[in-house]
């Protein structure tokens, strides 16, 4: 998602969530649905105000970059594994022949 920085000029969200100097990137992904459940849970109470519902959003557009980037990061790092271990299985059928 791309969005206008403190300076006017687009910023990445996403790319927010793999800098280290983002304070999102110190949540957990549970801690980030979390907090996601809350926001849904005030807007679907309708316990925010009108004048916090903006700022709601954008924390929730946040969190969920955060988490899609979490995601995605578990399914490049499991594929990996995945790789490594049928490749392991592989030369090792091979060294039994």
């Amino acid at each position: 998602m791309i969005e206008d920085d403190a300076s006017g000029g687009p910023r990445d969200a996403a790319a927010d969530a793999e800098d280290p100097k983002a304070p999102e990137l110190a949540l957990t992904f549970r801690q980030a649905m979390d907090e996601l459940e809350g926001i849904l849970a005030r807007i679907e109470g309708e316990e925010i105000d009108i004048d916090q519902l903006a700022q709601e959003l954008r924390r929730a557009a946040q969190l969920l970059d955060l988490c899609r980037g979490k995601i995605r990061k578990a399914e490049v790092e499991v594929t990996q594994i995945v790789q490594s271990l049928e490749e392991s299985g592989h030369d090792e059928e091979r060294e039994r022949f």
